[in-house]
């Protein structure tokens, strides 16, 4: 039977909702220069709370339960600035600086070792050696000046500040008191809705739980699975296009294809006319493609997570484009949220007169038939009557009175 909609109701419930997200979205622009260590320490809170929720079962006060999570996360995170990021630093510079002299020497190689790459190639790849150099030449020196005009300012310190000092902060008084703004928050919604906003929010935390830890996690094995295999190989910078590509397979199959292209442009460059090494290069991206696509993404993010690639990728640049890195923060967890949303409206609509059209009365019952109450025989009651008379006509017995 379809749902009716009063559509007053309606009409002020979109009002307000609309109301509330403009607010938001306002509130987002106006302060999206200082939002960064405030988000990120939220999404830290936010999924480290399933941590201090099993340190609590096993024993752990809330506050120990946060505080041994935040050191061991800092702990971790400082031991990657200390050993890992210098070496991606490294690696990174030394990468752009031999960019032009890889691009070079791949079109030779290209030119000298192939007689069935088209011409248009060979000319696009001596123009983008050109514009390449030129474009570096031209963006260092615009973002020297940038730099320099940031640091002389102070909004570096600021920043960096806000990044390792803000957001741990944050990130402990969120996940201490989380369960608490839950349940606060809870206790605000209006009660003819709390049914319907819980098992949205339930929705929206499952599918970003499934997507976002889940493809993190993706991402993690990923990125040490290509940086492990490429430096085995003695691939040049293996460390840094391993890692980078399994940072990007945030978006399936892109980071590995971007990682693949990158590898295999050093490889041949590097190991030519090693052909073996060159394909033990691209071997380590279709065993990582086999690994995510028949191991991990099952296991670890599912098939119910409902975030389309395309979408993702889509609202990875809207919020780029609008909020820079802070929108790169929360473009998952609102594409999530925005997805959920839509598919609840659309169940709604379905099942509502908007769509069934002017509602139909149900159909009238069909009354039932009679009961039919089983009858007794007819000559049960006179039993004893019929057999005193056949008595009475047997001779020599008399008949029983």
């Amino acid at each position: 039977m379809a749902t009716h909609i009063d559509p007053k109701v309606l009409r002020r419930q979109l009002f307000f909702w609309l109301v509330a997200l403009a607010i938001f979205g306002g509130f987002l622009l106006l302060f999206r220069s200082i939002l960064l260590p405030f988000v990120a320490g939220m999404a830290l809170a936010y999924f480290l709370d399933p941590v201090a929720d099993r340190l609590e079962r096993i024993g752990l006060s809330r506050l120990m339960a946060t505080v041994v999570i935040l050191i061991a996360f800092v702990l971790v995170f400082a031991l990657a600035l200390i050993i890992i990021i210098p070496l991606l630093v490294t690696q990174a510079a030394d990468f752009g600086s031999r960019l032009p002299g890889y691009i070079a020497d791949l079109q030779t190689l290209l030119t000298h070792e192939s007689r069935f790459i088209p011409d248009w190639l060979v000319a696009q790849m001596a123009g983008l050696k050109d514009s390449f150099a030129a474009l570096l030449k031209e963006g260092a020196g615009f973002v020297g000046t940038i730099f320099q005009q940031i640091w002389n300012s102070g909004k570096a310190l600021i920043d960096i500040a806000s990044l390792f000092i803000v957001t741990p902060v944050v990130a402990f008084y969120l996940l201490l008191d989380w369960d608490r703004m839950v349940a606060r928050v809870d206790s605000w919604i209006p009660r003819d809705n709390v049914e319907t906003v819980r098992e949205l929010a339930r929705r929206i935390d499952a599918t970003i739980a499934g997507f976002v830890r889940g493809q993190g996690t993706v991402c993690l094995l990923l990125g040490v699975f290509y940086a492990v295999g490429l430096t085995m190989t003695g691939l040049n910078f293996g460390l840094l296009i391993g890692l980078f590509a399994g940072l990007v397979s945030f978006i399936p199959y892109v980071g590995s294809m971007l990682g693949l292209v990158l590898a295999l442009g050093v490889a041949l460059v590097q190991f030519w006319p090693d052909y073996i090494m060159v394909g033990i290069v691209a071997a380590v991206f279709f065993t990582g493609q086999f690994f995510e696509g028949n191991i991990l993404q099952p296991r670890l993010v599912g098939q119910s997570v409902g975030l389309h690639p395309v979408w993702l990728m889509f609202a990875l640049f809207a919020f780029g484009a609008l909020f820079g890195f802070v929108g790169l923060l929360v473009a998952v967890p609102t594409a999530a949220a925005i997805g959920v949303l839509v598919r609840f409206t659309i169940e709604r609509y379905l099942e509502s007169d908007l769509y069934h059209g002017t509602e139909r009365s149900p159909a009238p019952p069909v009354p039932a038939a009679p009961a039919t109450l089983p009858q007794a025989p007819a000559a049960a009651k006179p039993r004893k009557a019929a057999v005193g008379a056949v008595q009475a006509a047997r001779p020599g017995k008399p008949a029983k009175p």
